[in-house]
């Protein structure tokens, strides 16, 4: 049973201006995603995708993302590059009082805009 969609897009230029801004990415993103978005060529869009994910799990479980810190909200991509979220601390205490088991998304960008979809379901 899906618990909740939430959609986000965030636009390029914001990474872009947050590269500037030292210890701002580090704020949002976890160290090994920070990494990983880092090392691909265009990191920015990576970076984007990754922030609206965070966004659009936090529409998803119907609360916003109001006490959850968002580096505790890791997208991270499996050896096929499929994204998958993984949820630390405050973000997998708020997925358990979701009643949600099970996390889908969704990521696409390109040139300015990033775009992601999150899926929670009970199964």
């Amino acid at each position: 049973m899906i618990v909740g969609i939430g959609v986000d897009v965030v636009h390029v230029r914001r990474m872009e201006r947050w590269h500037g801004i030292p210890g701002l990415l580090e704020r949002y993103f976890h160290p090994d995603e920070l990494q990983a978005a880092i090392s691909r060529s265009h990191a920015d869009l990576s970076l984007a995708a990754r922030f609206a994910a965070k966004e659009a799990f936090g529409k998803a479980l119907g609360t916003g993302l109001r006490g959850i810190v968002l580096k505790d909200i890791m997208v991270i991509n499996r050896h096929n590059g499929r994204p998958e979220i993984q949820v630390l601390g405050t973000a997998r205490a708020a997925l358990d009082r979701s009643g949600a088991n099970r996390v889908h998304i969704s990521l696409t960008h390109e040139r300015d805009n990033a775009i992601a979809m999150v899926i929670l379901e009970t199964v």
